[in-house]
């Protein structure tokens, strides 16, 4: 990267989703552009791991993301990618299912792959790109 290169960047910070626990930001703003990292399916008030069911995991997951949107004053609407990681893609139909009650009239592009594991043991992780 060219040194003379300038990037702004605004930290994205909310009680609404997870608190980063590494060397890593909820998400950041460059621009209109806003890029969550992965929002495991933990909950923000207690702080336990969603992992009983793909369907709460996932619901958990999607909250996560609109919290960290909400601080920017955006919304899913303003999703234009996520990026679905899934440790068993057997759970593909039933995170799809719920997936499609958040996204409805106009879903953003996406990609879910199967991976082999995730921190935490999660069952699921999803970022997600936002025009703000």
């Amino acid at each position: 990267m060219n040194s003379d290169v300038t990037v702004n960047k605004e930290i994205i910070e909310t009680k609404e989703a997870p608190s980063a626990i590494g060397a890593y930001s909820q998400a950041v703003v460059v621009g209109n552009m806003l890029f969550t990292s992965g929002q495991l399916p933990i909950d923000p008030q207690t702080g336990e791991m969603v992992s009983d069911c793909i369907k709460k995991a996932t619901k958990q997951s999607i909250e996560n993301i609109k919290g960290i949107l909400a601080a920017k004053g955006a919304t899913l609407d303003n999703v234009v990618k996520t990026t679905v990681f899934l440790k068993n893609m057997s759970d593909f139909a039933d995170m799809n299912e719920v997936y499609s009650e958040y996204f409805t009239s106009t879903p953003p592009a996406r990609s879910a792959v199967e991976v082999a594991q995730l921190p935490k043991d999660g069952l699921i992780e999803i970022e997600a790109i936002a025009l703000v």
